[in-house]
This record gives C-alpha cells, sequence and structure tokens, in this order.
C-alpha cells in the first residue's frame, strides 16, 4: 500500500508519495514512488506512483526508453512532450502497452493489473497542471474547485486536505497540510510509512524549488506529528458534551 497527494494552488505545485512498500507482515521494503523529471528553465515534471511495483517500475522505464510514434516513428518521451496533456496521453500509452505485455501473464496467475499515478509540472510557456492516471491509461485534471489529487491509501488524509486546502493557499502552507494528511494516513495504516518524498515546484520557475526527503527522527516532522495529535486533543476536549439524556421513548 502507498499514499501519494498531490497539490496544485496558485503559487504553485507540491508532491508527497512515502516509500512503503510490503507483500506480507515480514516483507517491507523501501521504495521511491516520487519520480521527477527536468530540464531546468525548460519543464519539470514529476510522478507519484501507487499500486503494483513492478507493474509501476515497467510504465516508468517504458517512458524514459520512450514509445515509437506509430505514424512518425519517432521516440515519445516525457522529455520531449509539447504540452502537459500530450505527456499525460503519453503516459497512458505506456500503461496500455506494459498491460499488453503483461497483462496476460498476470491474470494467467490471477493477479490484477492495478497501477496509478499522480503526475504534475510545467512546460515553460505553458500554465502549471496536475493529472490523475488510472489503470486503464485515462485521466482526470486538478481544478481550482478542488486544488488536490490523491492515490492509494486516501482516505484517512482526505478530510484534512477536505478542511483545509483551496487554491490561494500559500506554497509552503499546502505542504504543511500535505504533511498532516500524510501524517493522518500513517497513523491509521501501517502500510503507509517513512521515508516521505516532497517536491515543491513554484508557478513559472520550471525547476525544483524543494526536492527533499523527510527520514525518520526528523526534527520538523517529528513536532509537526506532535502538535497536530496536541491540537486535535484539545479542540476534542474544549467542544462541549452532547446535551442527550437518557429518555425512554425517542421524541417524535
Amino acid at each position: 500500500m502507498t499514499y501519494c497527494c498531490g497539490i496544485l494552488v496558485r503559487d504553485g505545485l507540491v508532491m508527497i508519495a512515502d516509500t512503503r512498500t510490503n507483500a506480507g507482515l515480514d516483507n517491507v521494503s523501501t521504495f521511491r514512488k516520487l519520480h521527477i523529471f527536468s530540464k531546468p528553465g525548460d519543464r519539470i515534471m514529476a510522478i507519484a506512483s501507487a499500486g503494483n511495483l513492478a507493474i509501476s517500475q515497467s510504465v516508468l522505464s517504458t517512458l524514459t526508453e520512450g514509445l515509437e510514434d506509430p505514424n512518425t516513428g519517432d521516440i515519445e518521451t516525457l522529455m520531449n512532450a509539447p504540452t502537459m496533456f500530450q505527456a499525460a496521453q503519453r503516459i497512458g500509452r505506456a500503461i496500455r502497452a506494459v498491460h499488453a505485455t503483461e497483462g496476460p501473464a498476470l491474470r494467467s496467475e490471477d493477479v490484477s493489473f492495478d497501477v496509478s499515478f499522480l503526475f504534475g509540472g510545467q512546460i515553460k510557456g505553458a500554465r502549471m497542471r496536475l493529472f490523475m492516471v488510472y489503470t486503464a491509461g485515462n485521466f482526470i485534471e486538478c481544478t481550482t474547485d478542488t486544488p488536490y489529487l490523491q492515490i492509494g491509501e486516501h482516505k484517512y488524509g482526505k478530510p484534512v486536505l477536505d478542511r483545509a486546502m483551496h487554491y490561494d493557499v500559500e506554497l509552503y502552507e499546502a505542504l504543511k497540510t500535505g504533511l498532516i494528511s500524510m501524517d493522518s494516513t500513517m497513523r491509521s495504516n501501517l502500510g503507509v510509512g517513512l521515508p516521505i518524498d516532497v517536491l515543491v515546484v513554484r508557478a513559472d520557475a520550471c525547476d525544483a524549488d524543494l526536492n527533499h526527503r523527510i527520514e525518520a527522527g526528523e526534527p520538523y516532522f517529528h513536532d509537526l506529528r506532535s502538535r497536530w495529535s496536541a491540537a486535535l486533543r484539545a479542540a476534542h476536549q474544549n467542544i462541549p458534551r452532547p446535551p442527550y439524556k437518557n429518555e425512554k421513548e425517542p421524541k417524535t
């Protein structure tokens, strides 16, 4: 299991991904799930993956090596995509190509073809965009109404984003909220865990403002977790108790 979230606000993009993978209680490993493709000043793109690790690695390798355009014979990669939309389409094509190759073998072993991606970034001269790409290769785009997308074990961290996130949130405030969302997920699901990879990109910079890995014991993240837990306890204690009394018959 994993948890990744992408947040697109007016000032830029935040992407966060954990690194835990497991195939049972006694087989826990760390793999990077947030991958960056960049040419500073021209473009920066990031892909966060969830689902079957072997499939996601195959898709990323296909994107790195490139896909042949059947009409022109050109090799298409993320680095030569003219737009973010066409780059998202290439991710979809790579998923379908891997499915065509590996899908029959997986079905024969009763293994589902399970993978999803968050894809965000900016190409010089165009606006910053954020997409979620599904197992079938189709995708949706983040909007200003709901300026975040999630993949993996998303349900525990969603309430935090629902309450706090909007398009005009300052960029590093968005990062803080995303980390609280990650902490909420980690506390409720042992399949999500440290280290956490973080990318922050300012709009129109076409370069990383922050590319950082949060390791276990890092002082800021430890303090954030403690403060959020204390704030929740304080909020709970400050809410009055329910005024309801035991009644023999419910009111109609």
